[in-house]
């Protein structure tokens, strides 16, 4: 039975098509919802995740002024609105895509790793690291948010992506973005470097802020795609011409990483950060020669209840002290060593189902001196359901003070007027 498992998942692409719409051929398994449902999980889901962008974004236009008061005090409000979508994104996962995450990791992570007694997943990184990861489908930003907020002490009011310069002209969103301090890219270096050069040195300035604690640099994970785009038909297909071009080893699983922005990364932020973490991510049900994009859509996710049985994640460290960041050639050719172990950490995946796991990657794992598990797995979520209030505290905060200053001006008002019509009867 297992080797004919493992020969099934060895097929060569284009051999057999699945029906991806289908009941039987679909990974996520058959169609959980109506029509009727879809539409009001439609409904459902778009209110919330509007209202929510909205609340955070007039939030934030309310804390502008901060920034010509005191920067330090800036910084941190605009953390706390960025915690509050990290707080959002976890419950809307929760609630419309519960997928099982499993996480295991490398000697370089041990004891970084943990499961809660009440099921939950949590992690022990630095507070300040540059984290990469392989681009499987859209989604993926959001699991790696997740990941920030079970950060002990929690990142996800401290995390900064790099995306690209479309994402900006988002109404709403793209606004957000922007308070967060996100990194826009056009993908033109002439271009970018000025703007990443600007934000970068941000990171790396010494704050006193109330979310900083003591005076020093703040806290800062850093997210990078160094494939620049998720995984596909087309991408993949480029990212082999060029491997031919430049007379690469190519990859099966990945794109070619192009190590430009990292590696300007890593010189502006060099003696301020200390790790690279890097994360494979792989999906369940995305077999040999499909696609992530094509197997798991936005609609088969979040309307018909067809998300990933489960998603993996294996995470390795590295020094950067380690890593050859004072010659640019130098440290393309390392970028491309670890995404070709990352190609065979996705071949393993495919063959076997599973990342490989490693036991004391995880804390509290062990009975009489033997280690139990070599994976963690979760469900994203929130540690307290009632965090969800905590986005929509600061503008009712704001309302409520409004209203009072208003009566209070009414009643000035009333006084005034009663006052004055004392004064002329006399």
């Amino acid at each position: 039975m297992e080797s004919q498992t493992l020969k099934q998942r060895k097929k060569p692409a284009g051999e057999e098509t699945r029906d991806l719409g289908s009941t039987e051929d679909h990974p996520g398994g058959h169609i959980k919802h109506s029509g009727g449902v879809q539409l009001l999980r439609l409904l459902g889901a778009a209110l919330f995740f509007i209202s929510t962008c909205c609340t955070i974004v007039v939030t934030q236009f309310v804390g502008v002024p901060l920034y010509c008061i005191n920067r330090n005090w800036y910084y941190a409000y605009m953390a706390l609105t960025k915690q509050s979508f990290g707080v959002a994104v976890t419950f809307f996962t929760h609630r419309w895509a519960p997928s099982v995450i499993k996480i295991s990791g490398d000697a370089s992570v041990e004891g970084q790793l943990r499961k809660t007694p009440d099921g939950r997943f949590e992690c022990n990184f630095p507070e300040r690291l540059i984290m990469v990861a392989n681009h499987q489908i859209y989604s993926d930003w959001l699991y790696l948010w997740w990941v920030a907020y079970t950060n002990q002490p929690s990142m996800h009011g401290h995390i900064y992506i790099l995306l690209k310069e479309s994402l900006k002209r988002i109404p709403i969103i793209g606004w957000g973005m922007q308070f967060y301090g996100f990194i826009f890219m056009a993908r033109k270096m002439e271009t970018d470097r000025p703007r990443m050069a600007h934000r970068l040195k941000v990171l790396k300035e010494v704050h006193s802020g109330p979310m900083s604690g003591t005076k020093g640099l703040d806290p800062m994970w850093l997210l990078l795609f160094p494939e620049g785009t998720n995984i596909s038909r087309n991408t993949l297909r480029r990212s082999k011409e060029f491997a031919e071009k430049q007379r690469l080893k190519n990859t099966e699983h990945t794109v070619l990483p192009r190590g430009t922005g990292m590696y300007f990364c890593l010189t502006e932020l060099d003696g301020t950060v200390d790790y690279v973490y890097d994360c494979t991510v792989a999906y369940e049900g995305v077999q040999r020669g499909e696609f992530g994009e094509e197997v798991y859509t936005l609609q088969s996710i979040y309307l018909q209840g067809r998300p990933p049985p489960s998603i993996s994640m294996y995470w390795r460290c590295f020094a950067v002290k380690d890593i050859p960041i004072k010659s640019q050639p130098e440290f393309e050719d390392w970028l491309r060593d670890r995404w070709h172990e990352k190609d065979k950490l996705m071949e393993q995946y495919l063959v076997t189902g599973s990342f490989p796991g490693f036991p004391p990657a995880i804390q509290n794992n062990e009975t009489n001196g033997v280690r139990k598990e070599a994976f963690v797995e979760s469900k994203p979520r929130l540690a307290f359901w009632w965090e969800v209030g905590y986005i929509y505290l600061p503008l009712a905060t704001y309302a409520l003070l409004l209203n009072l200053v208003w009566k209070f001006w009414l009643m000035a008002a009333h006084v005034r007027k009663v006052t004055d019509l004392g004064g002329s009867t006399q």
